[in-house]
């Protein structure tokens, strides 16, 4: 069969929006509520339209009105609804009044439920394209004590609101028949999310799979299968392994961005944190209390040696995350992309720590020849208001010389321009790095590693080595599951 077949055939084996709802009616377990707030009862209409639904749907509501929402859910404390705790709150409030007016004893057979959105459509000047959170809290097996939640954040992009609900509607009922049908295969729910819906109509920025039948699901894993099925640009994930809202944690924020391979994290890349992190926070305009430092590796990375090697991956976030950090994934190969998504959160300051073979590479204007404006739309991207790099020197292996921005060597023909951001106080150097450890390279140390060598220890930061050593990273082959 030609892939072309394969590919038709592929999709005339989706199943109908009709025919997953009708499933679903027609199991007479599957029993639960659909609350939904801000875009209308968008989900809940397919249900009631495939026919049976009273085998499905005990109660179906949306709270429009602020006052009637927040005397059902109660005011939350930032005063926000379209929000991941107000959605929570919802699927708590619902599957409390399941267990409490359903009898189990009636109905001991019973696979409770509860399907919530929280949703802003575009609004009136096409300004704000809209975004919200949906999610579903459901059980597999009537005598389960803890229930399983899968819980997501899109993002619009369609132009009428119109369009957005009927987006909603069709992937909150994909998403309600791939809880219950293909819960075994998360990565493969993940793709069904977009069945009968354009990946150009709405974005899968974050997505948490929780509970029993999830506890081997990795979410950070998750979180770079929203990347490789291009579902997103860029995903984060915090120190306990469950993903981040991107939007949520830069919103006005100040942003310290390291970029790395982290393949796997040096001393080099802890000095390089500390001491520019340091500079960054005695910045006039800089609030400690709202800035946030991100690990940043971006797919291109992943994909250095071919096909992206999840065991690989997980090595890298498990060192990153047992530091404490913030990881953030994306697929921006050009900092001037990085810093433009950044712009979209925050208007505060942007800190970019990188070394002097990076900022070699941000002046070659080879990574520019795609855009009609060259490498100075770019670097107007780039150094933009608020944003500064701070340069972590290079030692020479062949001189011994320290490379620092005073003596970089750039590409003649961007001297004058480099000059420019020099002298403007966009690029400074970090003086109080630690000199014994400048010959610590990622590469050099995954080569003894690998390879069974002595002394790749003392390299790397305190306790990093014992993690490595007892859970054998960087030597285990790619998991298939």
């Amino acid at each position: 069969m030609s892939s072309v077949l394969k590919k038709d055939f592929a999709f005339e084996n989706i199943p109908s929006t009709k025919a997953k709802t009708l499933r679903i009616n027609l199991n007479p377990d599957i029993y639960g509520t659909f609350a939904e707030i801000g875009a209308g009862q968008e989900t809940a209409r397919h249900f009631f339209r495939s026919g049976g639904a009273s085998g499905t749907i005990a109660k179906a509501m949306s709270a429009y009105d602020k006052d009637f929402s927040d005397a059902i859910y109660g005011v939350e404390t930032d005063g926000r609804y379209v929000t991941q705790a107000r959605l929570k709150t919802m699927l708590s409030h619902e599957m409390g009044l399941m267990e409490e007016r359903i009898s189990r004893e009636k109905h001991p057979e019973r696979l409770f439920f509860s399907y919530a959105n929280t949703v802003a459509t575009i609004d009136f000047a096409k300004k704000y394209k809209g975004h919200g959170w949906i999610g579903i809290r459901f059980q597999l097996d009537p005598d389960q004590k803890e229930f399983d939640e899968i819980i997501m954040h899109i993002r619009f992009k369609q132009n009428e609101a119109r369009l957005q609900q009927e987006t909603l509607g069709l992937l909150g009922v994909n998403l309600i028949y791939g809880a219950f049908y293909k819960y075994h295969k998360p990565r493969k729910l993940l793709k069904y999310l977009y069945d009968h819906i354009d990946k150009d109509t709405v974005e899968i920025d974050m997505i948490n799979f929780s509970g029993p039948n999830f506890e081997k699901v990795d979410n950070r894993l998750i979180s770079l299968q929203l990347i490789k099925n291009d579902m997103t640009d860029a995903v984060m994930f915090g120190p306990d392994g469950n993903n981040l809202l991107p939007a949520a944690v830069l919103y006005k924020k100040n942003i310290l961005a390291l970029r790395g391979s982290y393949r796997p994290v040096t001393k080099v890349n802890m000095d390089m944190f500390e001491k520019s992190h340091n500079i960054f926070m005695n910045e006039q305009t800089v609030n400690p209390d709202k800035t946030i430092v991100i690990f940043e590796i971006t797919l291109a990375n992943l994909k250095a040696s071919g096909e992206i090697d999840e065991q690989d991956f997980m090595d890298r976030a498990e060192l990153l995350c047992s530091l404490g950090h913030t990881v953030m994934i994306s697929k921006f190969q050009e900092y001037f992309r990085l810093v433009e998504y950044f712009s979209n959160y925050t208007k505060a300051k942007i800190g970019l720590t990188m070394g002097v073979n990076n900022l070699v590479e941000v002046f070659d204007e080879k990574y520019y020849r795609h855009l009609s404006g060259g490498i100075l739309e770019a670097f107007g991207k780039l150094f933009f208001k608020d944003l500064k790099v701070y340069l972590y020197p290079m030692k020479n292996e062949e001189t011994g010389q320290i490379m620092t921005s005073n003596n970089v060597k750039v590409h003649p023909r961007m001297k004058e321009l480099y000059k420019f951001f020099k002298y403007n106080g966009k690029v400074m150097d970090i003086f109080d790095y630690d000199p014994e450890i400048l010959h610590i390279f990622s590469r050099d140390v995954l080569k003894k590693i690998t390879n069974g060598e002595k002394g790749w220890e003392k390299m790397l930061p305190e306790g990093i080595s014992e993690i490595i050593k007892r859970k054998e990273l960087f030597t285990r082959k790619e998991s298939k599951k």
